[in-house]
């Protein structure tokens, strides 16, 4: 169902009425979705459709007074406070869901208005759970930019800069008429098309032609509250509900910096991050649909009392020993789970997965909270892995049998996964096979092998995938297992080093070109690792006997170096967290590419070493 097609109702509160649209069961949970500014209801379209659809709930939107439908306060001064608002959110609450506490989501600022709803005493029991995204509480805002004037070190003084740097829009929406005058008329016509550029958001009709009188009318949510909260921040504004924090990277209105204390106000929190802009509603809906029906479900039936949250110490000294436990706590959480906040039910898929790096890389997306695709061309193993997902965290894992070199079963696999899990949001092309050897006495059907899997392969992924993630709009990640072989020449590795240095390649040139559409692609480069590559490579101009003891004399030298490939794992979710371009893993991949930079001659000295088999 549609938000077109949702069933419409008008609640009155306080001389205003609010235009409130309804969609899915509602017999099931109830989703209270609140939008910011200058937008209405509809910036929830593609989160509420799914969240009815997919997961099965009962979801609310509705206009804020003053915007969409909804109707006007006379006078405007003074219409917009957080106590009205919060008289609205009640009147609503009570018409869709009256003997059942809401499940809460608020972006901009319906996310700063949903804050007071959820630390003021007379919501008590009405709230289930809350998610924020993009509008932090007035009053914990007030008592960070407090903190850091009072406590003026240079980190403090830079957050400071930062954030206000970033609030520009806010100086500018106290001055008198000039925002109407603005939104009115050039401003008013041209945004549309400066979303679509600065947040790529698609043409879908969004925003409502609603929108200069909404953002008109909308400036009064400003001038009513920042001032009067910033300067006396409320001392008793805990979270008496869960709340979920997403806190999309690329924010251009709001500092990460701003949540560093969060904590501390909020007993029961779960955070975590998006690589987007600001108005992810719109452009990263399956994702928040994902997080937010998971936070429902798990949440649904939670609301208590919040006495013993609410009762806190008043003192600033009892207030930092807060703050402090809460550093610990999240410290401690965070070690457990590092990537979480990061990974936490996207789509991951990972060629190679059965074994070795694939299958360390899959279980650590998975532990993550990640939905992980494990594809080998080794059935059994791959399913081995997909189950271990499953049992260390992946809320869905699935096993997928294909060849990476074979073109037509790489489309059909593209083509299933996007029909039956969505689009992937990290594709980790891994698979990969070992050949050593002279080049003159390396075949042209060797040659084919190397190329057809480690280049090929990634070839495949990365225009399949590549291409799904970039159709969706919604940014993604590419990994492609390189070497430290990509830099590192060596006489014994002409075929397997030709490849790798290609992928090393493409990994750049393809990062330069998806980079405007919020696509990062990470070129990881290990070392040694001790996986089964050693014991499976194979041996160019050598019989089959031969190249059995090589093969075992390898398994040896890389089980004496012992890198477990948990490691590598772990380096390639920090390398999507951080996008970084080119990542070597172990000490001698660090060193070989030092040398191939800086001391060259070098490098080639040690290419002319040969291999102790």
């Amino acid at each position: 169902m549609s938000l077109k097609e949702a069933r419409e109702r008008w609640v009155r509160t306080g001389g205003i009425e609010l235009c409130v649209a309804e969609l899915g069961d509602p017999s099931q949970p109830t989703v209270l979705l609140v939008h910011g500014y200058p937008d209405s209801k509809e910036v929830w379209s593609r989160v509420a459709e799914r969240l009815a659809d997919g997961y099965g709930l009962h979801v609310v939107v509705y206009d804020v007074r003053g915007h969409g439908r909804s109707t006007v306060p006379a006078p405007l001064r003074g219409g917009f406070t957080l106590e009205k608002l919060t008289d609205d959110f009640l009147a609503v609450a009570d018409a869709v869901s009256p003997d059942r506490p809401v499940h809460l989501v608020g972006h901009d600022w319906g996310s700063v208005q949903a804050w007071e709803f959820v630390t003021v005493r007379r919501t008590e029991g009405r709230i289930a759970s809350f998610t924020s995204m993009s509008g932090p509480s007035l009053d914990h805002l007030g008592h960070w930019i407090k903190k850091r004037i009072n406590r003026p070190t240079p980190r403090a003084v830079g957050q400071l800069l930062g954030q206000g740097a970033k609030s520009w829009y806010v100086y500018l929406l106290h001055t008198p008429v000039l925002p109407e005058l603005a939104w009115r008329g050039p401003l008013g016509r041209q945004w549309p098309g400066l979303l679509r550029r600065m947040e790529k958001l698609p043409a879908d009709g969004y925003p409502t032609p609603s929108l200069p009188l909404d953002a008109a009318h909308g400036a009064w949510l400003y001038r009513d509250n920042i001032r009067a909260r910033l300067g006396r921040p409320r001392s008793d504004a805990y979270a008496h509900a869960p709340v979920q924090l997403i806190t999309p990277t690329g924010d251009v209105f709001l500092s990460e910096r701003l949540y560093d204390e969060l904590g501390a106000w909020v007993p029961r929190l779960t955070r975590r991050t998006l690589p987007a802009r600001h108005w992810v509603p719109r452009t990263r809906p399956d994702q928040l649909s994902a997080w937010i029906g998971e936070f429902v479900r798990a949440n649904d039936g939670a609301a208590v009392s919040g006495a013993a949250v609410t009762a806190d110490p008043q003192s600033t000294a009892e207030r930092e020993k807060r703050q402090k436990r809460s550093k610990k706590e999240k410290g401690a959480k965070e070690a457990k789970s590092t990537y979480a906040e990061r990974f936490g039910g996207q789509l991951v898929l990972v060629t190679g997965a059965a074994s070795g790096i694939g299958r360390a890389t899959a279980l650590a997306f998975a532990a993550a909270g990640a939905r992980v695709v494990a594809v080998d061309r080794d059935a059994e193993g791959a399913a081995r892995t997909a189950e271990k997902a499953r049992l260390i965290g992946s809320p869905e894992a699935w096993a997928e049998t294909v060849d990476v070199s074979d073109e037509q079963a790489m489309e059909k696999l593209a083509e299933k996964v996007a029909t039956e899990y969505g689009v992937v949001d990290v594709l980790v092309n891994n698979a990969g096979i070992g050949l050593s050897g002279p080049f003159l006495q390396t075949t042209a059907e060797d040659w084919r092998k190397v190329l057809d899997v480690n280049l090929w392969g990634v070839i495949h992924g990365c225009r399949l995938f590549g291409r799904q993630m970039a159709g969706r709009g919604q940014g993604g990640h590419i990994v492609n297992l390189a070497s430290a072989a990509a830099y590192q020449p060596s006489k014994a590795l002409p075929a397997y080093s030709t490849a790798k240095a290609a992928v090393l390649m493409l990994s750049t040139c393809l990062r330069a070109e998806l980079a405007g559409q919020g696509i990062g692609v990470s070129a990881v480069c290990p070392g040694f690792v001790h996986t089964n590559i050693a014991a499976t490579a194979r041996f160019a101009g050598v019989d089959a006997d031969e190249e059995k003891r090589r093969q075992k004399k390898t398994a040896r030298l890389y089980r004496l170096r012992d890198y477990p490939p948990e490691k590598v794992a772990d380096a390639i979710l920090r390398a999507i967290v951080k996008n970084r371009a080119v990542v070597p893993v172990t000490p001698e991949a660090r060193a070989f590419l030092f040398m191939s930079r800086f001391t060259p001659r070098t490098a080639r000295a040690i290419a002319r070493v040969e291999p102790p088999l």
